[in-house]
C-alpha cells in the first residue's frame, strides 16, 4: 500500500526557497552592515563630515561647482582617484577621462548627481553599490570604494 507523504515537493522546495532567501537577506544586511561601519570609521579617523543617502553611499563636496548639475544619465569629462580604506589605489586618472553614467557602478551613477560642473569631492561607495560579491581587477569581493572626484564637464 502507498502512503501518501505529507508534505508535497513544491511546497518542500519553497519552503526550502524561502529559507534560502532569508539567509541570503541576513548575509546581505551582515555586508551592509560591516561596510556602513568601515565607511564611518574612515570618515571619523580623517575628520571627514558626509552625507550618507538612502542607498547608503556616503559624500562630500569639497568645492562646489558653478556650473550645471549633473543628472544619471549624463557623459563626463572627470579626474578621480579610487581606492581602497586602506588607501590602495586601485584607479586613477588625472589628465581626466570621458565616463558615461550609464555604463558605471552604482555609486557613481547615483553620487555624481550631487555635483556640479567644476565641483570637487569624494565618494564613499559601500560594496553593495560597487562590485557586490564580486571581484574586479585589483577590488576584492565585497569591497568599499573610496573616490576623490572633480567633475571637468558634461559632454
Amino acid at each position: 500500500m502507498f502512503v501518501k507523504p505529507f508534505f508535497s515537493f513544491p511546497f518542500l522546495f519553497i519552503v526550502g526557497l524561502c529559507i534560502f532567501l532569508s539567509s541570503c537577506k541576513k548575509t546581505s544586511d551582515n555586508q551592509n552592515n560591516i561596510d556602513d561601519q568601515i565607511i564611518i570609521n574612515y570618515l571619523t579617523k580623517n575628520n571627514i563630515k558626509a552625507t550618507k543617502t538612502a542607498s547608503g553611499l556616503y559624500y562630500t563636496i569639497t568645492k562646489e561647482g558653478s556650473g550645471k548639475q549633473v543628472s544619471s544619465n549624463n557623459s563626463l569629462f572627470v579626474k578621480y582617484k579610487g581606492y581602497l580604506p586602506d588607501s590602495t589605489i586601485f584607479d586613477q586618472n588625472n589628465v581626466g577621462a570621458t565616463i558615461s553614467l550609464n555604463t558605471v557602478i552604482t555609486g557613481w551613477k547615483e553620487g555624481l548627481t550631487y555635483f556640479k560642473v567644476g565641483g570637487k569631492g569624494q565618494l564613499f561607495i559601500p560594496s553593495h553599490l560597487a562590485y557586490g560579491k564580486n571581484s574586479n581587477g585589483s577590488v576584492p569581493a565585497n569591497s568599499v570604494l573610496f573616490f576623490d572626484i572633480e567633475v571637468l564637464e558634461i559632454n
